[in-house]
């Protein structure tokens, strides 16, 4: 497994003039410079142009300077700012790896919908980067990749008829409102949840999908159900008691969040959103020089007798990592209440949730063993 001093998907970045830049930026604010990112390399790069079409790095050997072209979608309303490598544009490609998961964009002749889409899209780059910068598969769905993952982004119909959002077979649908801050943070309080963001609803929807892809058919299913529980509960009847009931007084003892306690799957989702939260959090932190180690506040450590009997060698890296984690978010916390704004991270971890986040992560980095 990897070591996480360094981050998996770096987020610091500067121009070929030495200013810093940013993961969404498609153009140095100093310079004027084109920008790129480039996900194989987790890389935004300062770009020049090539004689004849394309981009290359700028400050490389034009002989040694891998080729580009700029994802299509740069002059739509997603603003997408990703890097195809020429063989993908050669190969009839206009869509960088990102782009190419949409398989449905929201209508554009509807009030916000252009809106909403740019910011769908730029939640969704930076999960497609956290994905790609822990090995994951991400390869778009199409008619002979039935294993593949898409997007469907649709507008709410003009009778009321709520999009819902979820995950099938690779499909995700994403009601594309939830890109309107007030919208969201309606239902947020409606439903009674400490977090609601875009980035958490794709995070939780990918979850269900690479159940499907690194569990379901896997050795790990039988590990998975000893600590999520049995996935083959009836799942319909298990959110309608949900959302009638609510969660169990002791949800916290044993869930990463009240919903996690809906069904085994949703168990699952929340914890993965919550690794994939942890992981990128932490990249960004590390990037930038900050890391839960060097905070000033101790926490009572996890210890290695929680995960003692999980048959992990480097449990003690993913200690290290958890421990960080909440280290940092304490902080975090701390300086969100000094914005007099919701907490940074408004969860508590109990000892069986970072248990089961454990066995996420050793999921996750199985791939890429």
């Amino acid at each position: 497994m990897p070591s996480f001093q360094t981050p998996l998907t770096p987020r610091a970045y500067s121009c070929a003039c030495g200013r810093p830049v940013f993961f969404r930026n498609s153009e140095c604010l100093a310079c004027r410079r084109a920008l790129g990112y480039d996900a194989h390399r987790g890389a935004l790069l300062a770009l020049d142009p090539v004689r004849g079409g394309g981009w290359r790095q700028a400050g490389v050997p034009p002989r040694r300077a891998a080729r580009y072209v700029r994802c299509a979608n740069l002059t739509s309303a997603a603003g997408c700012n990703w890097l195809l490598p020429a063989a993908e544009s050669q190969a009839g490609h206009s869509l960088c790896l990102c782009c190419r998961l949409t398989r449905t964009v929201p209508d554009l002749s509807q009030p916000e919908a252009a809106t909403w889409w740019c910011r769908i899209e730029l939640a969704k780059r930076r999960l497609v980067s956290s994905l790609v910068g822990l090995k994951l598969p991400v390869v778009p769905k199409t008619a002979d990749t039935d294993e593949g993952l898409c997007f469907d982004l649709l507008m709410p119909a003009a009778d009321g008829t709520p999009v819902i959002t979820g995950h099938a077979n690779g499909v995700i649908t994403l009601d594309a409102s939830e890109a309107d801050d007030a919208r969201r943070e309606q239902r947020r309080g409606e439903l009674g949840e400490p977090y609601r963001t875009l980035l958490g609803h794709l995070r939780h929807e990918t979850g269900h999908y690479y159940w499907q892809r690194l569990v379901e058919h896997t050795a790990w299913l039988e590990p998975c159900r000893a600590l999520f529980g049995d996935e083959r509960e009836d799942y319909a009847a298990a959110l309608q008691r949900h959302y009638a009931q609510g969660a169990p007084a002791d949800w916290w003892q044993r869930f990463v969040s009240a919903y996690a306690s809906a069904h085994p799957w949703e168990d699952w989702a929340e914890t993965w959103a919550h690794y994939l939260h942890l992981v990128d959090t932490l990249d960004t932190a590390r990037s930038f020089g900050l890391d839960g180690e060097r905070v000033e506040l101790s926490y009572e450590r996890f210890s290695e007798a929680l995960l003692h009997d999980s048959g992990d060698p480097d449990a003690g890296g993913f200690l290290h990592l958890i421990n960080s984690w909440m280290e940092l978010t304490g902080v975090l916390n701390e300086l969100s209440r000094s914005m007099g704004v919701h907490d940074f991270y408004p969860f508590v971890l109990s000892g069986l949730a970072v248990r089961k986040l454990h066995l996420v992560h050793r999921i996750v980095h199985s791939t890429d063993a």
